[in-house]
């Protein structure tokens, strides 16, 4: 299809950013609260921000929040002041989001293959909803969505590589059996963005 019958780019207005942020940050934080509750680990910034939070009882989202501000000069530098600061109130979100769900939400039962499979799905498609509108969660996802926007390297890829090399680490502090299901998670997150997130197939900007 030649691209001039492509419809032009439609920029979303400062309500849809809004809404979703708001949208995105819930599904991420549901998520991770799913990770959590069955010991999960995940990727990126999270995943080191999980390893904290087993290893010393801290709270992740707060652990989480500290982990990124170097990141934000990164963010600043090369990807521009609109998609920094919606960077920082996405990453904000998500923390205070992950601190509020323990308050209304409890699990009797959740096993870990399907908090991998269902919270990797929904931390995915939360992220998709993310880049989709200029935002990251930080640390490692601007790095990956600049990646994408620089060179076109596929994110859900690249995110995958860097994914599975931190929750491998993950061996030294949590049962080979967690990293397995972290693993299964990784790939449920990173198949949303790489079928749905390629460079070129999204107009909106």
């Amino acid at each position: 299809m030649s691209t001039s019958l492509l419809p032009a780019a439609d920029r979303h207005t400062p309500f849809e950013d809004v809404q979703a942020l708001l949208i995105g940050t819930l599904f991420i934080s549901l998520g991770v609260v799913m990770f959590k509750h069955a010991g999960l680990l995940s990727g990126g910034t999270a995943g080191l921000a999980f390893l904290l939070h087993y290893a010393g009882g801290w709270g992740f989202g707060q652990v989480f929040f500290l982990l990124n501000l170097p990141f934000y000069w990164l963010a600043r530098r090369k990807m521009g002041r609109a998609f920094t600061l919606k960077t920082v109130a996405a990453v904000a979100l998500l923390s205070v989001f992950t601190e509020l769900h323990p308050l209304v939400l409890r699990f009797e039962r959740l096993e870990p293959a399907y908090a991998a499979v269902l919270g990797g799905l929904v931390i995915g498609t939360g992220m998709l909803m993310l880049m989709r509108h200029r935002a990251s969660l930080g640390g490692v996802g601007v790095l990956v969505f600049y990646l994408q926007e620089s060179h076109g390297w596929r994110a859900g890829k690249v995110q995958l590589a860097i994914d599975g090399g931190i929750v491998a680490l993950a061996v030294l502090l949590v049962e080979p059996r967690q990293v397995l299901y972290s693993l299964l998670g990784a790939v449920a997150l990173n198949g949303v963005l790489a079928v749905n997130h390629r460079p070129g197939r999204y107009l909106a900007m």
